[in-house]
């Protein structure tokens, strides 16, 4: 297949282009956790554009002031939160901290995981431990705190748990993700039903693939040997990053009221995708360039 043979889906529209009637989140607080960076911080500009004030958290206070600068120029407040969400007492910190400054958060974006290739048999208990503290339980205790202090103030909320695809396929090289992202897609449709009837809504948001400069250097090396990604996709592209930001700010928009416990998928869809002669099977310790197991 050549580059003009099909046209594939078509581009976005261009970026500052807003999915939404400006002003939609005036007087709205959004609380973004990886927010200083990547994914999290197009998530969260999008947020900003439609007037939204901003808590963006993370671990990096170097990456945290960087991205508040540029989102602030964006317009609106920006607070940034440095916090390692495994630590539920700071979590409960970085609440405070955003009531005070901001209000209590409208919507919670969790947005912040750890991810890298490895495969089953050589992982660690430590490097198992990580990605599921940080992907599973971080937003677990990100979730609880969000929806305790609603419940007490018997206010509406809208979460939005970032998810990947999958959770639903499996994940080889990546069984510690997997795992932790299908645990974070249970808590949506679980959620979504424990809570409506208080008026916080739960819904998931699956990007597909979105290259971004700050990719971790891990998963870039698994990408960069698949060279033209964008014909490896039905759409015959990638995403953009903007992209991902206009689903999320639909789903916790007015405009979404009435869809909760649903999980959207934003990758052209590629995770549907099968081939009608499946090719030769490449073990992931071939693909990771390893040599053969041994214990």
């Amino acid at each position: 297949m050549t580059d003009d043979a099909y046209p594939g889906l078509p581009a976005p529209p261009p970026p500052g282009a807003c999915a939404l009637p400006p002003g939609t989140y005036e007087g709205r607080v959004v609380l973004v956790t990886g927010g200083g960076s990547g994914l999290g911080r197009a998530i969260a500009g999008e947020f900003a554009r439609l007037g939204a004030t901003l808590v963006i958290a993370g671990r990096n206070a170097d990456r945290l002031s960087g991205a508040r600068e540029e989102l602030a120029a964006l317009g609106g407040q920006v607070v940034t939160a440095v916090c390692d969400i495994r630590e539920p007492e700071r979590i409960s910190e970085v609440f405070d901290a955003a009531e005070a400054a901001a209000g209590l958060p409208d919507v919670l974006v969790n947005n912040a995981a750890a991810n890298f290739p490895v495969p089953a048999e050589d992982m660690s208990p430590n490097a198992w431990r990580a990605v599921v503290d940080i992907t599973l339980t971080g937003t677990w205790f990100m979730i609880r705190e969000f929806g305790r202090r609603h419940l007490a103030a018997r206010t509406a909320g809208s979460v939005i748990n970032v998810g990947a695809s999958y959770a639903w396929t499996g994940g080889p090289g990546f069984a510690h993700s997997a795992a932790a992202k299908a645990g974070v897609k249970n808590l949506v449709e679980t959620l979504a039903v424990e809570w409506g009837p208080y008026g916080i809504q739960v819904n998931g948001l699956v990007p597909g693939l979105f290259p971004h400069e700050e990719m971790t250097g891990p998963i870039r090396g698994a990408l960069d040997p698949a060279a033209d990604k964008a014909v490896r996709q039905p759409a015959l592209r990638v995403g953009q990053p903007r992209e991902l930001g206009w689903a999320a700010t639909f789903l916790a928009s007015p405009y979404a009221r009435f869809v909760s416990g649903h999980t959207l998928v934003v990758d052209g869809a590629n995770w549907q995708r099968r081939g009608l002669v499946n090719p030769p099977v490449v073990t992931v310790r071939e693909q990771l360039g390893r040599e053969p197991f041994t214990a």
